[in-house]
């Protein structure tokens, strides 16, 4: 046997229906800062993946510049003349300085 109560029937599933919607929203609202955070430790975590991916380049060149030193005399002469001036004895070296004031 169903009694019909009316009014208070209605307004009974519409509380229901309220409570449970404010229950939803309080747990969006807990977890939001949390999916933000989420969020941006993703992109923080983007972001040190690229730098990664530059410093092993980086490294790779170093090591590749190393490994050429160390077996090449080709290298070293180079390198030797274009940072520390040197020349053979027989040479003779030019130095152009570049005008770096602003005009």
């Amino acid at each position: 046997m169903k009694v019909d109560l009316g009014i208070w029937s209605k307004l009974t599933q519409a509380v229901i229906a309220l409570v449970a919607i404010a229950i939803l929203l309080l747990i969006g609202m807990t977890y939001l800062p949390l999916i933000r955070q989420n969020e941006n430790y993703r992109r923080e975590i983007d972001r040190l993946d690229v730098e990664i991916q530059k410093q092993a380049e980086i490294a790779k060149d170093l090591k590749s510049e190393i490994d050429a030193l160390r077996n090449d005399p080709k290298t070293v002469e180079r390198l030797a003349r274009e940072k520390l001036g040197y020349a053979r004895p027989d040479e003779t070296v030019v130095h152009f300085e570049t005008n770096t004031a602003a005009h």
